[in-house]
């Protein structure tokens, strides 16, 4: 049976480099920019990451396997 366990585990990984992002920036005039661009890059990504491992988990369309007859 899987668990939830490496989903947590890789949120807690995930959102400590955005605040990680957020706090080591340089300052600058383009620091919002790379705050945000940074920031959501690595939602989208863990995002992508989190519905194909839980869609692996739990298909909607189980596999079916054929029998053919042995003749």
């Amino acid at each position: 049976m899987a668990s939830l366990f490496p989903v947590i585990l890789l949120l807690a990984v995930v959102a400590g480099l955005m605040v990680c992002s957020f706090l080591f920036v340089p300052k600058g005039p383009q620091q919002t920019l790379y705050r945000t661009s940074l920031m959501l890059a690595l939602g989208s990504c863990y995002l992508m990451w989190m519905i194909t491992y839980l869609a692996q988990l739990h298909p909607l369309i189980a596999p079916q396997m054929k029998v053919e007859p042995v003749e």
